[in-house]
């Protein structure tokens, strides 16, 4: 069964990739204009979309349109965080008149439908719902509103939007897709949606493959499964009849373990996360098989070419030339943003990704004197900037950024940003030396923010955590913090990496960027082909279809 004469894909499939997919993702960052995305698994979907494109593969995205994004990261008057909620419009997306309505909490719900023609990103067709319509409630039309909504019913409903309403798209497209790849458990829903249509459990767990993203309690979605069932995410199935196809047997329903048991094969994002992720739900009865396929990120989206090049064919003068001009154009984002003038020719650190407590955004700074000593140094001296997005109701986080915005106002090299989206990330990857990564071992599933940074000179410090230990060649390609326990008291782990950091920056990072420049070069040349030959996302697509869609017990 085909696509829509008007909907249909840019090129004719690669013989290896003709099986249809349907990739389901709460968000997608393809390209700055859209926002509709928050942070890594959206950088993560929107690579797909563009490598599977690339790669002539038989694949579809569905997403929702967020009216108001994640939010826009802005300041106070005081230089401190701000979270504006403004509305934004896209004239490149396609209003495909379709439209239709789903059930949520008893209610006729309408939803239209957008298309995201490959050709205006080089993406493969993508298809994004709404519920901001004048003939739908207040309530109704929020539902695609805000991304990950902190209200829990408003979480479920947008759940069932992605869903049930990506599910009842496909049906209105008369498309039939072989597999239904679910991007983390938000559209769950769809299997119910699927079971309700055919009453045949088997068939769901044929269709269905299921990938996880985090190991972090938080990023596993549970609800009270009596609450589920009112809003309407189990599609008319009764409770009974889902707990039993489920094994739910108390009130919590947790929709990852759910997701497991209606899959017929699962993954992790890392070698390493597939471990720990096998580790937390091995125990668990009826599962799915956990496989890994690593993350990656899509090269010609992200690595700038005439960088690259120069690397790759050991002109050093041109590499510098090209470096120097992006950490310029770097350096004059962080001089409108905050006033501080920075230089070229200092050694660059940058901290960027979502703030997050176990990500450590703050570690470096948690030895008060040392770090003063480190911003500090007339000989061989050190600029660092800071970037991300904390969840807008996440006040710990918050706190985190707002402490260093204070913290920074007592050096001339250090600098916090706010916007942290596709547009600063490029500028931050292009425009750094070392790209320091620091969350607490076995928490970080993948961490693509490496990736990016390495096609684009920027040498990774990190701990040995996500797609890291796939990687990491210390001294060679990266550096690597020392391995510890990971079972140590949380202050334990954080005290012996602050040491371990400090050790590597001081002894062999500032040294070699400063007195074997050749050295560096050499770090910086090995860190860009070892990224290339293996996390560029076309390899990531690929394993896909060779490990996860054509999986054979």
């Amino acid at each position: 069964m085909k696509l829509p004469e008007e909907y249909k894909h840019p090129y004719e499939f690669d013989p290896k990739f003709k099986k249809s997919v349907v990739y389901f993702s709460m968000e997608f960052a393809i390209d700055q204009p859209l926002k509709i995305y928050s942070g890594g698994l959206g950088f993560l979907a929107g690579s797909h979309m563009r490598s599977a494109y690339e790669m002539k593969q038989n694949t579809i995205g569905i997403g929702i349109l967020w009216k108001y994004g994640y939010y826009d990261q802005i300041r106070k008057g005081d230089q401190s965080m701000d979270v504006l909620f403004q509305e934004k419009r896209y004239s490149f997306l396609k209003d495909t008149k379709i439209k239709f309505n789903i059930e949520i909490n008893d209610h006729p719900v309408a939803v239209k439908v957008y298309y995201l023609d490959p050709k205006v990103f080089n993406t493969v067709p993508m298809f994004l719902l709404s519920t901001d319509l004048p003939e739908n409630d207040y309530l109704a039309q929020s539902t695609c509103h805000k991304l990950y909504d902190s209200d829990p019913s408003a979480k479920i409903a947008q759940s069932i939007l992605l869903g049930v309403g990506g599910a009842k798209l496909l049906d209105m497209l008369d498309y039939d897709p072989e597999v239904y790849h679910l991007n983390e458990a938000h559209a769950l829903s769809a299997a119910f949606y699927y079971y309700d249509k055919h009453k045949d459990l088997k068939k769901v767990k044929d269709k269905f493959v299921f990938t996880t993203h985090t190991p972090e309690e938080a990023g596993n979605e549970k609800h009270d499964i009596g609450l589920l069932d009112r809003m309407g995410f189990f599609c008319g199935t009764p409770l009974e009849e889902v707990r039993k196809i489920t094994g739910v047997k108390d009130s919590i329903f947790n929709h990852s373990l759910v997701a497991l048991r209606l899959s017929h094969i699962s993954n992790g994002v890392s070698k390493l996360h597939g471990e720990v992720s096998r580790g937390i739900w091995g125990g668990q009865k009826e599962i799915c098989p956990i496989i890994h396929v690593t993350n990656a990120q899509n090269r010609t989206y992200w690595a700038d070419k005439d960088l690259e090049d120069a690397a790759l064919s050991g002109d050093k003068e041109a590499y510098w030339k090209i470096k120097r001009k992006f950490k310029e154009e770097l350096f004059a984002e962080v001089a409108d943003q905050t006033g501080e003038l920075f230089d070229p020719d200092v050694l660059t650190i940058v901290w960027a990704r979502r703030f997050a407590e176990y990500k450590r955004p703050d570690l470096i700074t948690r030895d008060a004197a040392r770090f003063h000593r480190l911003m500090r140094r007339k000989d061989q001296p050190v600029q660092i900037i800071w970037a991300g997005k904390p969840y807008p109701m996440d006040y710990n986080a918050i706190h985190t950024f707002n402490s260093l915005v204070r913290m920074t106002e007592h050096y001339n090299k250090a600098a916090i940003l706010v916007g942290y989206e596709l547009k600063l990330s490029r500028l931050l990857k292009k425009g750094s030396d070392v790209w320091l990564n620091n969350p607490r071992i076995t928490r970080e599933a993948s961490g693509t923010s490496g990736m990016t940074a390495a096609m684009n000179g920027s040498v990774n410090l990190s701990t040995d955590d996500g797609w890291i230990p796939e990687f990491a060649k210390d001294g060679k390609n990266s550096f690597v913090l020392p391995a510890i326990d990971y079972k140590l008291p949380v202050h334990d782990q954080d005290l012996e990496d602050l040491n371990n950091l400090y050790d590597i920056l001081e002894n062999k990072i500032i040294p070699s960027y400063y007195e074997k420049p050749d050295h560096w070069f050499d770090i910086v040349v090995n860190g860009i082909k070892d990224v290339d030959s293996f996390f560029d996302s076309g390899r990531m697509v690929t394993e896909y279809y060779d490990n996860v869609y054509n999986y054979k017990k």
